[in-house]
């Protein structure tokens, strides 16, 4: 507070403990104090300079300027002195403080129309308080008082400047929460918020209550003083809120940033993103004809999103992988410049448990054909877009197989839950238990991506998927460079009916003579042939499968 600035004297009479402040104008009619007169409604009063008090009531002064501007919560005007004081001011205190100026300034205007002050001011509020003058600004700051308006007239006339006019609230900055909690409750109420185990923010102030009542604390706050607390505590901390209830992989999904691609600048064919999926429905192994899980093995075009390549791999074979890219390669009609997949531990762990991903010599094969391979980080599906191809492969197409058992134990179908005989009958009258074999499956997943290939496309909307995939520019490619990743038997003996596979029978003039073991490759999307290798790798022949003529009576 300024030397120069003077004190109202109800103030000083008010902080001196005095009833009435007529004691205080004897005192300056005998010159104790330097004042001056100043006029107020029914009269004059006086004003004593600051410097002219007691050290005392001088100190008191500057604790109550302290108090009223720290803790207050009304809203009165804030002192001129403190203006340039304020670092913040918040847009709803702004709008309140220029609609009170909006008031003085129609109040001013008023004022020239009528003979005094003291009409015009009755009118004035009458009028505004009514709700029909100046309609916007009542509904916002609501009715006021002639006090009010009074105060709000004097500090602007005396500054002009909207900012005196701000309502004084304790403004709190970002993080800062006004509450009745102690640091001890709140210590221990975030012990449970932030606990791994991922405690309810219900069961977590029951057990604060009960440790707080258990050290004797008393006056516990309610339980809604404790839910807005954690609401405060989640929206302002809410790092820390995930990555200590939810672990470090859901802090980089939820709340790390993330590289976006520009897909335009790809064209079709440039890379193809990799994955396998285990079906949820069951389908007949042809080499035990015995219902099974098979996995599916995909190569996924990043421009077109369509799935231009796949292998059903009954169990654990890395050559799945390398059939899956020849039909890709075949179905593309270009060699890709780039193959995007899994992480190879992690798609060793999951697909192949006991076979070394390794030591395949399946490193070697994007090698030879010019492909360059990179891998995606561990645990971060958001790098693959062929999750989300998958996710739309299980809702559309393996939900509608009659063989279909779940994702999980949780979510298997109702037939196959115990007890449920009503459901397992109606299963039964309506598919026949009926099973699919793998020749029938890819009939089926082919119709199925038909009709996946003619929505938009992703990355280009104005056209279809099948559209986009039919934009690529087809190349001259050998086949027979791509037999090295067909699919690989153990060894076959050649026996009178040629070589049996998969109860069919392959015959060829080439190995009529022979009775050794060789090798075999095939590709179970196409089995009227097979491909013939000596033991010691030398190409033989291929075998063509023997049409088996029907009985005649």
């Amino acid at each position: 507070m300024k030397n120069k600035e003077y004190i109202d004297i109800n103030k000083i009479a008010e902080l001196k403990g005095l009833k009435s402040n007529r004691s205080l104008r004897l005192a300056i009619q005998k010159g104790k104090y330097v004042a001056r007169v100043v006029k107020v409604f029914g009269g004059k009063s006086y004003e004593i300079l600051y410097s002219s008090l007691e050290p005392e009531i001088q100190e008191k002064l500057q604790d109550e300027l302290i108090k009223e501007v720290t803790q207050s919560n009304c809203t009165a005007l804030v002192p001129i002195n403190n203006i340039n004081n304020k670092n913040f001011i918040t847009e709803s205190a702004k709008l309140t403080a220029l609609a009170r100026v909006d008031i003085v300034k129609a109040l001013q205007n008023m004022r020239t129309k009528y003979k005094t002050k003291k009409e015009a001011d009755s009118i004035f509020l009458d009028l505004y308080n009514s709700g029909m003058y100046l309609p916007k600004i009542h509904k916002f700051i609501g009715s006021i008082s002639i006090g009010t308006l009074h105060r709000w007239i004097w500090a602007y006339e005396d500054n002009e400047d909207y900012r005196v006019l701000l309502p004084n609230y304790k403004y709190t900055k970002q993080g800062e929460y006004n509450t009745i909690l102690t640091q001890e409750m709140k210590d221990i109420f975030i012990k449970f918020l932030l606990h791994p185990n991922k405690f309810s923010v219900t069961k977590a102030i029951k057990l604060t209550q009960h440790i707080l009542e258990k050290k004797g604390v008393e006056n516990i706050p309610h339980i809604i003083t404790f839910r807005r607390y954690a609401e405060h505590y989640k929206k302002n901390n809410y790092s820390r809120w995930i990555l200590f209830r939810e672990g470090e992989k859901a802090y980089h999904d939820k709340v790390e940033a993330y590289i976006e691609r520009d897909i335009s600048k790809l064209e079709v064919g440039d890379v193809l993103i990799a994955d396998g999926h285990t079906l949820n429905f069951q389908v007949i192994n042809p080499f035990t004809g015995k219902p099974t899980r098979a996995t599916l093995v995909g190569f996924l075009d990043w421009k077109s999103t369509a799935l231009v390549g796949y292998e059903i791999m009954m169990s654990e074979n890395t050559q799945c992988i390398a059939s899956a890219l020849r039909n890709a390669i075949i179905n593309l009609g270009m060699i890709p410049k780039v193959v995007y997949q899994d992480n190879g531990k992690a798609f060793k762990a999951k697909y192949f448990q006991s076979c070394d991903f390794d030591e395949e010599g399946f490193n070697g094969i994007y090698a030879n054909l010019g492909i360059k391979s990179v891998f995606a980080k561990p645990y971060n599906a958001r790098a693959k877009v062929i999750e989300r191809f998958f996710l739309e492969f299980q809702e559309e197409f393996e939900k509608m197989m009659p063989s279909y058992i779940g994702t999980s134990i949780e979510n298997k179908p109702a037939w196959m839950k115990r007890g449920e005989k009503l459901h397992r009958d109606m299963h039964k009258k309506l598919t026949n238990n009926y099973i699919p074999t793998i020749q029938e499956l890819i009939k089926y997943i082919d119709c199925w991506l038909d009709f996946h290939n003619s929505k938009p496309c992703p990355n280009a909307p104005q056209i279809s998927i099948k559209q986009c995939l039919n934009c690529v520019q087809k190349q001259e490619i050998d086949k027979n460079i791509l037999n090295d990743l067909m699919m690989k038997t153990e060894v076959r003996t050649i026996n009178k009916h040629g070589i049996t596979f998969l109860g069919m029978h392959y015959r060829s003039d080439s190995i009529l003579g022979l009775r050794d073991s060789v090798y075999i490759r095939y590709s179970l999307f196409d089995l009227t042939n097979i491909h013939v290798y000596s033991t010691k790798g030398e190409f033989l022949c291929v075998a063509r499968q023997e049409i088996i003529k029907p009985c005649e009576p």
